[in-house]
């Protein structure tokens, strides 16, 4: 019976189905364990990184350490920063400079970059990773929570971006852009945060494609993550979701390496890029399936 399923002269449509998924899949994961990263290409690199003081960027800042290159770190909190800072010069990082920096003041990624061009002469890569949560006591659908997640989420991402491209230019380097699952597969109670990673998708898609019309040679690495392993992060959805943060080390690996290799795209874990490929099949997924990820009673209350 089984095979007179898959048999051609039984359903010819069927068997053509199963024939291109079999190729897509065999594409796939050729593209995922093609490995072409080398670790002496980032020896001497000059990074600016943002969101440095934990989680994933401050897995990202080690690596980098390790490798050979010359840092700029920038988060929110100094005294996290100076722990970060110290780790990586015991890792070997030749020259490490840090900058404390409040990305919700728009007056901020302007010093933030030129301190990183003083300290560096140059950038090589720009890795955006920094986030934040909208500030406690605000209610989570307002118009001043979303514009605030807007400011820190997206748009000094595109000031940090547009003040560091010239020099990026000039070394041909990289943008490396840590987003979110939620920035291609919107999903409840989450909406203004929803936003602003949807539309760094864009504004970098976008952005991607002026670059190549231009001839300018920058690449952009978009990485999609699932739940990053800081406190800011677990606690905005702390009893609402039941997913799992993802594992800092494990993630900040893949995002170097996509970042090295000039890789359009980064998903971690990779299943994430099939959530993606089959979200125009879901695009609106009955709710019995949403609740398998939500406890809805905290959710409900958020």
């Amino acid at each position: 019976p089984v095979l007179a399923i898959l048999s051609p002269a039984a359903d010819p449509g069927r068997a053509m189905k199963v024939l291109l998924l079999t190729v897509l899949g065999a594409l796939f994961f050729a593209y995922y364990w093609a490995d072409n990263f080398d670790p002496a290409s980032l020896q001497g690199a000059r990074v600016l990184l943002t969101g440095a003081s934990a989680g994933v960027g401050e897995e990202l800042a080690y690596h980098y350490a390790r490798l050979g290159s010359h840092l700029v770190l920038t988060a929110h909190t100094e005294a996290f920063l100076q722990k970060v800072v110290g780790n990586c010069r015991k890792l070997g990082a030749p020259k490490v400079f840090y900058i404390a920096a409040d990305m919700a003041s728009p007056e901020v990624p302007e010093r933030v970059v030129q301190f990183a061009l003083d300290k560096l002469g140059g950038l090589d890569y720009l890795v955006l990773n920094h986030l934040g949560a909208a500030p406690a006591g605000t209610p989570a659908r307002s118009t001043q929570a979303t514009r605030w997640l807007m400011q820190v989420n997206f748009l000094s991402y595109v000031q940090l971006t547009s003040l560091a491209l010239p020099s990026l230019t000039d070394s041909k380097g990289s943008l490396v852009v840590v987003s979110s699952l939620l920035g291609r597969v919107p999903t409840s109670f989450s909406s203004p945060y929803s936003a602003a990673k949807f539309a760094l998708d864009s504004f970098f898609g976008s952005l991607r494609r002026e670059l190549d019309v231009q001839d300018v040679n920058v690449a952009i690495t978009m990485c999609i993550l699932g739940l990053q392993d800081r406190s800011s992060a677990a606690e905005g959805i702390r009893g609402v979701t039941r997913a799992k943060a993802a594992l800092g080390p494990k993630a900040a690996l893949a995002v170097i390496r996509g970042g090295a290799t000039r890789a359009s795209g980064v998903f971690y874990p990779w299943r994430f890029h099939l959530l993606c490929l089959i979200r125009a099949w879901l695009p609106r997924p009955r709710a019995w399936f949403i609740r398998q990820e939500l406890n809805i009673t905290a959710a409900a209350t958020a």
